[in-house]
């Protein structure tokens, strides 16, 4: 797909909803430094099994609208709106690759990007589109087997989005987004040295997927990838090196639209214990026996 093509198909997207979005931006409040970590109660401190939603019950006075997602003219892009500003906050991987020849790189962000194991670690990616219009990222992947995934964070969320512009092929987002490349150990590709948390992978499989909508057509194509090193910033590591913590890392995380969550807030609960608060509990021990109707 050429950069011109990708323009096109942006411009159909209509993510941004500001005809003038300099002028908007300005007139709202500057970037909160204040804000700290914080962690609070529960909504529901005392809630208990059997309570349900913590809402008293409003919920359940609303309507759902039903969408058959390949109903007669509904198009495609229509999905994808619904999807991102639905399945929020997603987290972003910031993927650095590196051509086969080594005679160009690629960093962009990622927003179809998650963690599903830890033995080996496993991360997947999805790109839109298919092998025959591959982004820049995927072409580089597909062919070297190698990346490096970078967590963003707040003090380089601008340089971090620059990097999603539809650059052609072989022009660095490196020197557009003036972020710093470090060395990796095990990938040719560099990690993002501003990044609090990077991870260095290898290409374990990828997936092609087609159109429903429009059957021939190639949509989309995931990719697994598996860590072989992690990389975290030493202030943000405990002794043990096996959490960050989130009151340095300041994980930004992608909305629908053009818009960026904070995490600023947090809570806490704790995993329940079958034998520990159902068995012997009376009370929650009633609610599983006998089980309640579409339960």
């Amino acid at each position: 797909m050429s950069v011109e093509s990708r323009a096109d198909a942006e411009k159909a997207i209509k993510r941004n909803p500001h005809p003038d979005f300099k002028k908007v931006e300005s007139e709202r409040q500057s970037w909160d430094h204040s804000l700290k970590w914080n962690v609070k109660q529960t909504f529901q401190p005392d809630w208990k099994y059997g309570d349900g939603a913590n809402d008293g019950g409003e919920s359940l006075k609303k309507k759902h609208v039903e969408i058959d997602p390949y109903e007669e003219g509904r198009p495609a892009v229509s999905n994808y709106k619904l999807l991102i500003s639905g399945i929020i906050p997603r987290p972003i991987g910031f993927i650095s690759t590196r051509s086969k020849d080594g005679s160009s790189t690629n960093l962009a962000p990622f927003s179809y990007f998650q963690v599903i194991n830890h033995d080996p670690p496993l991360f997947t990616v999805g790109y839109a589109g298919g092998f025959d219009n591959a982004k820049d990222s995927l072409k580089n992947l597909t062919e070297t087997g190698e990346c490096v995934i970078n967590l963003i964070s707040e003090h380089f969320i601008e340089a971090a989005n620059a990097t999603s512009v539809n650059a052609p092929f072989g022009e660095s987002e490196w020197a557009l987004s003036g972020l710093t490349p470090a060395p990796s150990t095990t990938v040719k590709a560099s990690r993002v040295k501003e990044a609090i948390f990077s991870v260095e992978g290898k290409l374990d499989f990828t997936k092609e997927y087609e159109s429903k909508a429009t059957p021939g057509k190639k949509t989309g194509v995931l990719a697994v990838i598996e860590g072989t090193r992690f990389w975290v910033r030493e202030d943000a590591l405990n002794e043990d090196k096996n959490l960050v913590d989130p009151s340095v890392l300041k994980a930004m995380s992608r909305m629908g639209g053009i818009t960026y969550g904070r995490t600023t807030e947090g809570l806490e609960l704790l995993r329940p214990d079958y034998k520990e608060t159902v068995e012997n509990n009376e009370d929650a021990k009633k609610l599983v026996k006998p089980k309640v109707d579409g339960q």
